[in-house]
Formats: C-alpha cells, sequence, structure tokens
C-alpha cells in the first residue's frame, strides 16, 4: 500500500503596506514548509520550541477544518519568525487547508481556500497573499461571502528588506492600541495614500510608491509599542530607500529598495539596528502557496 505524503511551501507575508490597514498585503520570499505523511498515528513536529506539537497546533486545526488529522504525521520547517508581523499564522492556516486539500484530493480552488483560512484568520490580507502571491487588494465580505483579491505582481526594481527586532508583538496586543474612530482628516489623507500606492505598484511607478507609502490610521497608534521601529520608518527615506512600513502588526519593518539601491540601503540598515535587530534582503514573491513534487 502506497503512503500518502504531500510537501507544502507557504510564503511569508506583510501586511498593510502602511494606509492599506486590512486590505493591502504583499507575499514575502521567507517560507514556510509543512510535509504531510500518513503513517497510521498522528504527531507534530513543530518544528521550533514552544509551538504546540499536539491537535491546539494552528496548522492542525486548519487541516481539521477539512479533514480529521487522525493517522497523519505534521512535520513542520519555517523561517517565518512568530509574533514579527510577518504573517505566520497565515502561512500556518494556508498550509494546513491547502495540505488537506492536496492530502485527500479535495479539490477546493485557491479562491475556496482563501475564504476558509480568512474566516480562520479574522482578516483577509495576508492570508491573500499566503494564497496568491505577489500583491494582494481585498475586497471587503459581502453579505457573509468572502470575494476573492484582486492580485498585483510585483513592481519590477522594487525590492523588499525586512528588519525583525528581537522582540514580540502580539497581533491581538496591536489591535488594542488601535483608536475606535479616526479623524476625517486622517481618513482622507489614507485614501490619498491607498490610492496612489496601489496605482504606483500596478504601474512600477517610484515616485507614487513613495508617496502612497504614508499612513495615519495604525502607524502613529502603534508607535509606542515599538520605538525604534517607528523611528526607522520615519528615517528609512535618509537611508536611500523608497520608504518604509510597519509590517502587520509589527514590530518588523519593511524596507521598500529600488534594486539598484538595495546593497547599499541594507549596509546602512544593518549599522543602524546593530544590536537590536536583524536586517534580511527578501524579495517579493509572484508565488503563493504550493505543493511541489516529492
Amino acid at each position: 500500500m502506497t503512503t500518502r505524503r504531500r510537501l507544502v511551501r507557504v510564503p511569508a507575508s506583510s501586511a498593510n503596506l502602511g494606509p492599506g490597514f486590512d486590505v493591502l498585503a504583499a507575499a514575502l520570499s521567507v517560507h514556510l514548509e509543512l510535509e504531510v505523511t500518513e503513517t497510521g498515528e498522528f504527531s507534530v513536529d513543530p518544528g521550533a520550541p514552544g509551538v504546540p506539537a499536539d491537535r491546539s497546533n494552528l496548522i492542525v486545526r486548519a487541516f481539521e477544518e477539512l479533514h480529521p488529522a487522525d493517522g497523519v504525521r505534521f512535520e513542520v520547517r519555517s523561517d517565518i519568525p512568530l509574533a514579527r508581523g510577518m504573517g505566520s499564522s497565515a502561512a500556518a492556516i494556508v498550509a494546513g487547508l491547502t495540505a488537506a486539500d492536496h492530502l485527500y484530493e479535495l479539490g477546493l480552488s485557491r479562491e475556496e481556500i482563501y475564504a476558509r483560512a480568512a474566516r480562520i484568520e479574522g482578516h483577509p490580507d495576508n492570508v491573500a497573499a499566503a494564497v496568491f502571491g505577489g500583491f494582494v487588494v481585498c475586497p471587503s465580505a459581502e453579505g457573509g461571502e468572502i470575494p476573492a483579491p484582486v492580485r498585483l505582481e510585483p513592481p519590477a526594481g522594487v525590492e523588499a528588506i525586512v528588519v525583525v527586532p528581537a522582540e514580540e508583538v502580539s497581533t491581538e496586543r496591536a489591535r488594542a492600541a488601535l483608536p475606535a474612530q479616526v479623524s476625517l482628516e486622517d481618513a482622507v489623507e489614507n485614501i490619498a495614500a491607498v490610492t496612489q500606492l496601489v496605482l504606483g505598484i500596478e504601474r512600477g511607478d517610484l515616485g507614487l510608491i513613495a508617496r502612497g507609502l504614508a499612513d495615519r490610521l495604525h502607524q502613529p497608534h502603534r508607535g509606542p509599542l515599538y520605538p525604534r521601529s517607528i523611528e526607522l520608518v520615519g528615517e528609512a527615506r535618509e537611508l536611500g530607500a523608497i520608504g518604509a512600513t510597519i509590517s502587520g502588526a509589527g514590530p518588523t519593518v519593511l524596507v521598500w529598495s529600488f534594486w539598484q539601491d538595495t546593497g547599499k540601503v541594507t549596509a546602512a540598515l544593518e549599522e543602524r539596528c546593530a544590536g537590536w535587530a536583524t536586517v534580511r534582503r527578501v524579495p517579493f514573491s509572484p508565488l503563493g502557496a504550493d505543493v511541489p513534487e516529492l
């Protein structure tokens, strides 16, 4: 009898991208890999200390949304840092759903996996990037239905650098820092910024992207949670970058760079962030969740 086995590879993601709170995200070339095997016995190798090795594991919980995990071994290898704003929970959810879909040949479309993942995660941006890759614009739910995101290719010549602080910040804590209401002026400024950013991404216009990275809805309010990260966002252009944004709930900073400047920007960031954060060149990924041949 042939043992069924599947390997799933899911990218990290950066959500919000400045002004696009809960709407915009981009896939990053950092990955979670999940191997599932029918061994006849349930087990979990979470691949990292402190991550649940039982059915409470988020990957297993997502898997069991589609099929019981009895008799399945889960092996996880991930380069996505936890609780840093790089979509680790979204990648886990998408990996679990995709693994169940392929292991049991359920035939779900990417759109169906995305809708299920968004319901589990509670917001659509990270899971959209994890499923579809590239840049995504997520429409609001309509009557309980979750429409598929609009996908954009990564703009030519624009590269990503992530600055990952040592400390963790939970999504719940970051959301608790947000005000219940915002001023009309701030709302208008964000609408203007997000419009320029989306057009800039679609057209590969660096000027529009630079002007579109400004945010007034969430980053200023979350600043006290990670003051060094917020300070770095404000200094990014002085270091030669197009600009910078807080990645998701933070504290990671996503630095946007033109490819010819990426080397010197990375060097400047390493000097600037020595002792409190790691700096990595991480290309934007055009690919979402994938199931490579074993």
